[in-house]
């Protein structure tokens, strides 16, 4: 979308009144409400935000897409966030039951183009947008709102790499600089205070949760990092394209962006931060057929005198105290249909055959902790709350 498109969104708010509430653990939150605007669109915001109690109010830019429509069935039980603007501009006019028939029984505004959205009711943002799209959009939007951006549009600190991966200059280099990465897990403290966050990716979420730790605590070595991922199809966007058809995908395995995936970028920024030195992977992602899933198969080199046992109880320690983050018993494999639908990571750590080297198994659900699930945590963050609230969906099987 071109700036001059941008220039027709709507920012009716030049005046904003601040009201304080206290969430779940007693922080103090700042809710902003439009008090010039009295457009319909408004008033009828403001209706369902009073009707429903939500005391935050939400955009969903992107809505009919996969990560938010998944947004919005996360939504559905969440206790303070309240949607109240959704865009989409393919099927604008048109309400989220009728494009995602599984949401039929939310009574939510319907879609518009986000030429014609209207934030002044709005609080914070769940950017689901695709890449390269993001960046003058969200560059427009009031200063005044948290936002998530679920695009890989903020996620490399360096603007030439992004343009190097993504094939176009970066548009908002000032934007980039105040972005914070949304590992969770990782980066808790910083997304506290984060205006702008950059959901991570699917395959970086699945492969930087295990590896970080290790790498702090200097148990493997950065070299020889090899990564066979597997993603479900809806990994791929619910775009029409060719490759994804059913005849393409079905009853086979499809490699692709072989030494170019360009989420290696972002696996090495995180990875190479964790170790204080420059990290080099061989990543390869596969397409399954399967609608919704993630494993990554990390195979490290251990330092010297380090054991399996070593790597297991550092991850231990890493993630006892998590709530979305499992190390399984010893010996037990990691499988992606117990996590489809929850915001659940499960990981384990086997032994090589070959002396000195390790097999680490993470699952992720990648719509959910791979995307959506996580985006949820980082503004429940963000915003004061307890970070599972909306979030305790548990995964959904057979």
């Amino acid at each position: 979308m071109s700036c001059a498109h941008l220039s027709s969104i709507r920012l009716d708010g030049e005046w904003f009144r601040k009201s304080e509430t206290k969430s779940a653990n007693g922080r103090k939150l700042h809710i902003r409400g439009s008090v010039a605007s009295t457009s319909q669109s408004v008033r009828f915001a403001e209706a369902k935000s009073e009707k429903s109690g939500k005391a935050v109010r939400i955009g969903v830019l992107g809505a009919s897409g996969y990560t938010g429509s998944e947004i919005v069935r996360l939504l559905a039980n969440h206790p303070y966030f309240g949607i109240t603007v959704m865009t989409a501009d393919r099927k604008a006019g048109q309400s989220i039951g009728s494009v995602f028939p599984h949401l039929i029984t939310q009574d939510l505004p319907d879609m518009v183009a986000v030429k014609d959205a209207n934030f002044s009711n709005v609080d914070a943002v769940f950017c689901c947008l695709p890449h390269g799209t993001t960046q003058d959009i969200i560059a427009a939007l009031p200063k005044s709102l948290k936002i998530v951006d679920l695009s890989a549009d903020f996620r490399l600190r360096q603007i030439a790499e992004y343009e190097e991966w993504y094939g176009q200059p970066h548009r908002a280099p000032d934007l980039q600089k105040e972005a914070v990465y949304g590992l969770t897990e990782i980066l808790r403290e910083e997304i506290k205070v984060a205006r702008l966050v950059a959901n991570p990716g699917c395959y970086p979420t699945s492969i930087q949760l295990p590896l970080v730790p290790l790498l702090k605590a200097n148990l493997i070595e950065t070299r020889n990092l090899i990564i066979d991922a597997k993603s479900g199809v809806s990994g791929a966007g619910r775009g029409a394209k060719e490759a994804n058809l059913y005849t393409e995908i079905a009853e086979g395995i499809h490699s692709y962006g072989i030494t170019r995936h360009r989420h290696v970028p972002e696996i090495e920024q995180g990875l190479s931060d964790a170790a204080n030195s420059k990290v080099t992977l061989s990543f390869t992602p596969h397409l399954m057929p399967m609608s919704r899933g993630m494993q990554s198969t990390i195979y490290v080199e251990m330092t010297s005198g380090v054991t399996i046992e070593d790597l297991y109880q550092q991850l231990k320690i890493a993630y006892e105290d998590e709530e979305f983050v499992i190390l399984l018993e010893k010996g037990v494999v990691p499988h992606t249909r117990n996590v489809r639908g929850s915001n659940y990571c499960l990981l384990n750590v086997f032994p090589d055959r070959i002396p000195g080297r390790a097999i680490i198994v993470s699952v992720i659900d990648n719509l959910v902790k791979g995307a959506s699930g996580q985006a949820l945590q980082n503004l429940n963050v963000m915003m004061g709350y307890p970070e599972n609230t909306g979030l305790l969906y548990q995964p959904l099987f057979p």
